[in-house]
């Protein structure tokens, strides 16, 4: 249903008018308490959000009026919930958290063989073409096939299990491809291509260029099934392509790209962190599926976190959402929950195909740190545009140097803190810092296996969630497609050496005078 049409929308409209000031409601110690949940080694304090309990009433009531506890049952038992393109979501069930579609045999299958091939390659048994034992892997892939696995293999550096320098290739840019291959021998260089179809742009231009790079400095094209393995469901290319059948791994069409982590998409992930600590990331992911299936919604972190959202989103006029991680291991962050968020959320049109009358997903952003304070905080203290932030800290002192962990979250808890209750100077207006801003603090016990894959579920149950209450798809992106088509002929006219006037009557004016710049000599 249209969510507008619930009575609880119209209720949370009139509320968010009535609401006391969020400096007033941080100083409820049982509001506090009420407000901080945990699961898997991780703390989910929504205590700085502005809310009070009746808010939550209505917000719980919102859930029940659009149908979250029959979304959620559809998407852990394998229904179309991804209905425009006819597909179930179960990425779950790569982590034991629903049911599973191959009645427990090809899941089974791949991990197993994701274990055999990661434990031959950390082991030196898996060896080039002249015998040597590999000591670098180079992944190439792009979006949901790319941002997971390096986001965690750099996250989780710490708890690397092997000499192997795991490396990614993404984008089509040539600087990145210098990058990725720089300094690799190829003879102990293994390359892991994964594209569901084999055949997005980027990915394949990267692998093409990379095999290239293999045979010009071996000349030994025979050889490639030993430095190339593939993941996909496009058996036949990656064959063409010249992949070993024995060394492909499939990908499965109710799995997601930005959901695929967990699959065998994760395999530089395994061969960093080794079976059991790829297990560990999995295990805490399984725990946050079995909490949204079994937990009331007032309770349940990504439930609650997706009505949060909602909440700052349309009613209260947050048109962003900024992540800000206080540990450099998590960097990646941002660019990983943009992709998850904006791709998935980012909707104009509903499950029934009308266009909806309400914003869905904001603008996601954000950086680490205190060089962040330095920067744009400035702008989210004074500025004039409302907006949302997720804290996200690590509490242990993982480097033994007391005096900087400290300071790195007494910042984090400052900031959050002013973002809060603001700041009044009576004769010197401008520094008053307006507050009332909502803010999650999240604090990981460690920045373990279990805790990053606690942390990746709850946004992916989040983003399911809202999608839910917004009544749209969250696991299709036909929007990206259209940029995408139009390159082609673009590509066509900029490779050509003369004029490609057949195309060129496509262009408009602008786009047409930008390609016969970027051709003239």
């Amino acid at each position: 249903m249209n969510p507008t049409e619930a009575d609880a929308w119209e209720e949370l409209a009139r509320h968010s008018k009535q609401l006391p000031a969020l400096s007033e409601l941080v100083l409820d110690e049982q509001r506090t308490a009420n407000l901080r949940h945990t699961i898997a080694g991780c703390l989910f304090d929504f205590s700085k959000q502005h809310v009070d309990a009746n808010t939550l009433r209505i917000l719980d009531r919102l859930a029940a009026e659009c149908g979250l506890v029959d979304r959620i049952d559809a998407l852990f038992s394998g229904d179309e919930v991804n209905r425009s393109e006819g597909r179930p979501a179960l990425h779950s069930a790569l982590r034991g958290g629903a049911a599973d579609p191959t009645s427990g045999k090809e899941i089974a299958a791949v991990r197993r063989r994701m274990s055999e091939l990661s434990d031959a390659v950390r082991a030196g048994q898996w060896r080039g073409y002249t015998g040597k034992p590999i000591t670098d892997i180079v992944h190439i892939g792009i979006g949901g096939s790319h941002l997971g696995p390096e986001l965690v293999v750099r996250a989780l550096d710490d708890h690397k299990t092997t000499h192997l320098n795991v490396v990614f290739l993404a984008n089509i840019d040539a600087n990145d491809l210098h990058k990725a291959l720089a300094g690799k021998n190829p003879e102990t260089t293994l390359f892991i291509v994964a594209s569901k179809s084999f055949g997005t742009l980027e990915t394949k231009v990267n692998a093409m260029s990379a095999r290239s790079w293999f045979i010009e400095r071996t000349n030994a094209p025979q050889h490639i099934d030993q430095h190339f393995i593939g993941i996909t469901t496009n058996l036949q290319a990656a064959s063409e392509f010249g992949l070993n059948p024995d060394n492909l791994l499939p990908m499965w069409d109710w799995v997601g790209g930005r959901y695929s982590l967990w699959s065998a998409v994760g395999l530089p992930i395994q061969l960093a962190l080794g079976t059991d600590g790829f297990n560990n990331l999995l295990a805490g992911a399984c725990e946050v599926d079995q909490h949204l299936a079994s937990t009331p919604f007032l309770s349940n972190v990504p439930a609650l976190s997706a009505l949060l959202a909602t909440w700052n989103y349309n009613f209260l006029g947050a048109g962003s959402l900024a992540v800000l991680s206080y540990d450099e291991r998590l960097t990646l962050l941002p660019e990983y929950l943009q992709q998850l968020e904006m791709e998935s959320n980012g909707k104009s049109v509903d499950v029934d195909g009308n266009a909806v009358n309400y914003h869905t997903m904001p603008i996601l952003w954000g950086g680490t740190g205190t060089r962040g304070q330095h920067a744009y905080h400035q702008l989210l203290h004074q500025g004039t545009q409302a907006f949302a932030a997720d804290f996200i800290v690590v509490r242990e002192d993982e480097r033994g140097l007391k005096e900087h962990h400290d300071w790195l979250l007494a910042n984090a808890l400052g900031q959050s803190k002013a973002m809060a209750e603001g700041f009044s100077a009576e004769d010197e207006p401008y520094r008053d810092v307006a507050g009332n801003h909502p803010t999650t603090t999240v604090v990981l016990d460690e920045l373990g296996p279990r805790q990053l894959g606690a942390l990746l579920a709850v946004y992916e149950h989040k983003v399911f969630c809202q999608g839910s209450i917004w009544n749209i798809n969250s696991f299709d992106q036909w929007g990206v497609e259209l940029g995408k088509n139009l390159a082609i002929p673009i590509y066509e006219q900029l490779a050509s050496n003369g004029h490609a006037s057949d195309l060129e009557h496509r262009n408009d004016p602008a786009t047409q005078g930008l390609i016969d710049y970027l051709r003239s000599d």
